[in-house]
């Protein structure tokens, strides 16, 4: 293991006069004795190997779609990194315009490349890309692993390892549904979320403690490089993450609500602002050069960020969000069941606890500053999703745990119905005496709501948009078995399949992964976009009226063609075969020269779009004159519900039936 973090243990002192609970005297009560160091290394190793089993499993077992951002900001660029510009990966306009770090995909990078380094030489392509699509699982399945393992080493810090507390809390992460949905999503916030409460644990407590206390802080230099290197890196990621630290380093400087006597001495402030300085510039350094190495030019993507989303509004045109979007939505649906514990804890945490010491209430009270601040602070900004406060999460199970506990079990010496305790004891009752389970109905209702929630968002949420594209690779494996590599495109303009367009996307963009699932570089698809108006001063007409390409696929149409209040037919007319447009209409196509008349074998869209399909194909003119024949030949169901009309019912493929011959060319093409 690493450096312990810098937090004293309360003394025995401390103990007996934060043990103000009167409980019946029993004589089956054992004495307190604390586990012996051994012991408690080999409980550590076992908790932490039981929480990668654990995560591995909900990686394996995750199998649906949430939001565009797990793969096309860090899966594409990963792939991009591993095999080059021609791999057919989709790269945004973030990374076009340099606004996200390249630290994060790059670890994707390196692990794509490595693996195919091995796999290419052992596996057929099939098997190699089937290992391939699940690589990224497995790497972020560790990551949310170690999230839950410092959550509960952060409580046990805070707490003790004497208290049940520590082991609420790690309870409560396992048992979150929305735990089991997102931390092992390959997004940057699920390793935000992991950095920051890794740094948390290191960062050194003994700051907040009282300075009459007979305790003396015990520095811990290497706990603290730790501490803000992890930070440093997660505000590289998410610049939004500085909010927590500036929290943190607010109120151990400025000692605001807290209580006790700073510590803190001139010599303290020099060494944490020499820390911070060297440890934050050699987090720089090291993102300054791996960006450099993958735009080509030195770039610094948090100003970036900051440039367009803050200074250029770009944000808003992906959602505007009411104010108290994190507290009405945002907190509800990360905490999910134990919200009313998060909610008390988060209140409780603001004021001193006589049953808890000093630096005990001061840790919870900063915590809880920070959780209030961030929030507040992100409630200003238009754009608002509940990812962006993801990396408070573990922060909310450490403040709720004392209170779940305290709710859930009763001093076992005790009558199971007896109440007589306060909330204000919840801390102090949860020492490692034997307790036993009181309000189990309520128990049993809120864990079975917990597991329902989690087995419907991971296997019946959204499936279908991930089965879709593994559907595409496989058929494109049967009919294209001489085009299956992943080192290169074929060159040859003879080459059959360099005039195939395999597949065209006809839903809202970024609606399913791309090349980290389709694979092949051969595997042409195209999809329509949605690029803001990145040209378009904030506030003006132009902004106003911009409509990007998915936009205008789904505007209402006047036209007879398009069905009373339909849409489609004129888009697919004028602009994605309008004669002399490539690549769709200006659609993202991912290999080669499509033009304006450019058919596709598979046409892939919800089940809504079919009858915009068959007005175009069989009622406008120049559709007719396509020949096109549609025919289904795979859906799938895609949830019970979806919040995007656009997105509703079963996801669907046609296939056009324009590539009859195509594989008969291809095998003479190869013979």
């Amino acid at each position: 293991m690493a450096d312990s973090p810098a937090i004293s243990k309360p003394t025995e002192a401390e103990r007996e006069k934060i043990k103000d609970v009167k409980t019946p005297p029993s004589t089956t009560v054992p004495p307190l004795t604390k586990p012996h160091r051994h012991v408690v290394s080999a409980q550590v190793q076992d908790v932490l190997t039981l929480l990668l089993v654990f995560r591995f499993l909900n990686a394996i077992i995750l199998r649906t779609f949430f939001q565009p951002d797990e793969y096309f900001q860090a899966l594409e660029p990963a792939w991009n990194m591993a095999f080059g510009d021609k791999s057919g990966a989709w790269l945004t306009w973030e990374w076009q315009y340099q606004l996200r770090s390249s630290l994060h995909p790059a670890i994707f990078g390196v692990a794509y490349k490595a693996a195919h380094w091995i796999l290419s030489a052992i596996f057929p392509p099939a098997l190699e890309t089937a290992a391939l699509e699940i690589l990224p699982k497995i790497i972020q399945s560790v990551f949310a692993a170690l999230g839950d393992f410092y959550t509960w080493r952060l409580a046990t810090s805070i707490f003790g390892d004497e208290s049940n507390v520590p082991w609420t809390a790690l309870w409560m992460t396992v048992l979150n549904p929305w735990q089991w949905y997102c931390s092992t999503r390959t997004f940057s916030n699920s390793l935000e979320t992991t950095l920051t409460i890794a740094a948390l644990y290191y960062w050194p407590w003994d700051l907040l403690q009282d300075a009459k206390s007979n305790k003396q802080a015990k520095g811990n230099v290497n706990s603290l490089r730790i501490s803000l290197i992890l930070a440093a890196v997660a505000v590289l990621l998410r610049p939004t993450n500085l909010l927590i630290w500036l929290g943190v380093l607010t109120l151990a400087v400025t000692r605001l609500t807290l209580d006790g006597h700073s510590p803190i001495k001139p010599s303290t402030i020099t060494v944490l602002a020499r820390e911070i300085i060297i440890c934050g510039s050699a987090v720089l350094a090291v993102s300054l050069v791996s960006d450099r190495l993958y735009f080509g030019f030195w770039t610094f993507p948090p100003y970036k960020w900051l440039y367009f989303n803050i200074s250029q509004s770009l944000a808003v045109f992906y959602g505007h969000m009411p104010w108290h979007y994190y507290l009405s939505q945002g907190i509800p649906l990360l905490t999910t069941t134990f919200l009313p514990f998060a909610l008390v804890g988060l209140y409780k945490a603001t004021s001193s606890s006589k049953t808890l010491t000093v630096l005990q209430s001061n840790i919870l009270k900063t915590l809880s500053f920070a959780v209030l601040s961030m929030v507040a602070t992100l409630s200003v900004i238009s754009h608002k999703e509940v990812r962006f406060i993801y990396p408070l999460l573990p922060i909310l199970h450490i403040l709720a745990a004392p209170y779940v506990f305290k709710f859930f079990t009763v001093p076992a010496a005790a009558p199971p119905t007896t109440t007589t305790t306060t909330a204000t004891t919840a801390t102090t009752a949860a020492t490692t005496d034997p307790v036993t389970l009181r309000h189990k109905i309520s128990l049993a209702n809120l864990l079975s709501l917990n597991l329902l929630l989690a087995i419907y968002l991971s296997l019946f949420h959204q499936p279908a948009a991930i089965s879709v594209v593994s559907f595409l690779r496989t058929e494109f494996e049967r009919i294209h078995p001489n085009s299956l590599s992943l080192d290169s495109f074929p060159s040859d303009q003879g080459h059959p399949q360099k005039k195939e367009l395999f597949a065209l996307f006809l839903t809202p963009c970024h609606s399913t992964p791309w090349r980290s699932h389709l694979a092949y570089p051969a595997l042409r698809a195209r999809a329509l976009t949605c690029e803001p108006p990145l040209y378009t001063a904030p506030g003006s007409r132009e902004r106003e009226e911009y409509k990007d390409e998915a936009d205008r696929f789904y505007l209402p149409s006047s036209s007879s063609s398009d069905g009373e209040g339909g849409y489609g037919v004129e888009f697919l007319r004028d602009e994605m075969w309008g004669g002399g447009l490539t690549s769709g209409g200006g659609g993202y196509d991912s290999g080669g020269k499509g033009g304006g008349e450019e058919i596709p074998r598979y046409i892939v869209g919800f089940e809504g779009v079919e009858d915009v399909l068959r007005n175009f194909f069989e009622g406008d003119e120049k559709g007719r004159q396509m020949g096109v024949q549609l025919k289904k030949v795979w859906e799938g169901w895609n949830g019970a519900f979806n919040e995007d009309w656009r997105r509703s019912g079963k996801l669907v493929v046609w296939d056009t039936g324009v590539y009859e011959t195509v594989e008969r060319e291809e095998r003479r093409y190869f013979q």
